[in-house]
């Protein structure tokens, strides 16, 4: 471990109220990597809704105040744990783990990724997140088919960007749900169909541009009302809502229902859930993405960077709100 430094700069969530109790320290233990771990010099981390949820302690099994923020990172691997194969000391990789706001993370090596060639630490971001998280949510998950309506909730966020785009290469049409100073971003990447989720009823408008029928596909992100809305919009008997997050809180789906009134396929999906009890299914996945990347449908990423003492400022943004597409922090 020569040229790591003992301590390092990282953002510490002191309490669970919010992006507020964030605080940049100085003097945070360089971890070390355990078996079967690596330990990377970030490039650059990600910031996804999760890290809001998780400031707030609503995030299922995240930890507890103290602790370094942060879930997604991409950068240089300068430190090996005991039996790890298929992962070279100065790899750059992107991936996950506790503590991705700061200088040093540990991954499990098992479920990193290749940066690809010639991106950047910040243009990789979201490959193991956000896109790996849509593209199973269209297809091996969601069973997506060319010719099939996909509403995709939040569709301006990072994962429904990425979703959007995959969802028109694969000859669906979309229709998108987003606030109106987020419509013009979203018909720029193809969106058939904007519903403005603030002033307009999302299962009404669905039914009428699918002529009463419902839509296929739903992926959902929302939660709480929004969730109540995929229910009612999705088409009876054949389609299904898959539920990736909990943003706007959580809502519930009763036996009753699914019998009586929403005979449809209600699908959870998790990805870090996925990585661990699925490789091989994530093994297809990573290597649909590169297909994807070399049909340009898969861009480089272009987030909006932060440096990382404004994490804070960040983080409620995106909470906010306010935000469109990837945000980074810059360690």
């Amino acid at each position: 471990m020569a040229n790591i430094p003992e301590v390092m700069r990282a953002l510490e969530q002191q309490s669970w109220e919010g992006p507020g109790a964030l605080r940049l320290i100085g003097d945070a233990p360089v971890p070390a990597p355990g078996p079967g771990e690596v330990l990377v010099r970030v490039g650059a981390a990600g910031i996804n809704f999760a890290d809001v949820m998780q400031t707030r302690g609503t995030y299922d099994g995240g930890p507890k105040p103290p602790y370094l923020a942060g879930f997604e990172a991409a950068g240089e691997v300068v430190a090996l744990g005991n039996g790890v194969t298929g992962v070279s000391l100065g790899d750059r990789v992107i991936g996950t783990g506790y503590g991705a706001f700061a200088q040093y993370i540990v991954m499990t090596a098992a479920g990193v990724a290749p940066v690809p060639e010639g991106w950047t630490d910040e243009q990789a971001l979201g490959l193991v997140l956000n896109w790996a998280t849509a593209l199973a949510a269209l297809k091996p998950i969601g069973r997506l088919a060319s010719g099939e309506t996909v509403v995709i909730s939040a569709a301006a966020g990072a994962v429904g960007q990425a979703a959007l785009r995959m969802a028109k290469h694969y000859g669906a049409t979309v229709i998108a749900t987003a606030s109106p100073d987020k419509h013009e971003a979203v018909r720029a990447l193809g969106a058939d169909h904007v519903i403005d989720y603030r002033t307009q009823d999302v299962a009404t408008e669905v039914l009428r541009l699918t002529d009463g029928r419902g839509a296929d596909l739903i992926l959902e992100s929302v939660g709480g009302d929004t969730f109540r809305a995929s229910l009612a919009a999705a088409r009876r008997v054949t389609g299904r809502v898959v539920v990736y997050g909990v943003a706007g809180g959580e809502a519930a789906i009763t036996n009753w229902e699914l019998n009586f009134k929403h005979q449809i396929h209600v699908i959870g999906l998790h990805i870090g859930v996925l990585i661990q009890q699925e490789p091989a299914s994530f093994a297809e996945i990573t290597e649909e993405l590169a297909t994807l990347r070399a049909a340009g449908v898969y861009p480089p990423g272009q987030p909006t960077v932060y440096d990382l003492a404004d994490g804070p400022k960040a983080l409620a943004e995106l909470e906010a709100r306010g935000t469109i597409g990837k945000l980074a922090l810059r360690p």
